[in-house]
């Protein structure tokens, strides 16, 4: 597992993970971007209150993603049933 120390909107945090250097980067430019975006909108809102909206639109973005990503499963599965019972169907009448 890999150490990290970060500063991140100004904060130190330090936690380990086996998550690669490259992926904790990313996430840390991601958060840091989405959260300028808010903070250029909502000068007058403390830091705090910042990162809850942060918190909760990253929230929903998962939730959202989580959706479609099970409505894709579910048609995957759909078409998988169709394609058991259509073969079924062709090696009976073979």
């Amino acid at each position: 597992m890999t150490g990290y120390n970060l500063k991140i909107l100004g904060m130190e945090v330090s936690f380990k993970s086996n998550v690669p250097p490259d992926r904790v980067n990313k996430a840390r430019l991601f958060l840091e971007e989405r959260f300028k975006v808010l903070e250029e909108r909502g000068k007058k809102l403390s830091k705090e209150k910042l990162l809850i909206y942060l918190s909760l639109s990253l929230a929903d973005d998962y939730l959202e993603l989580e959706k479609k990503f099970n409505e894709v499963e579910n048609s995957i599965s759909k078409l998988l049933d169709r394609l058991e019972q259509e073969e079924k169907i062709s090696l009976r009448g073979s």
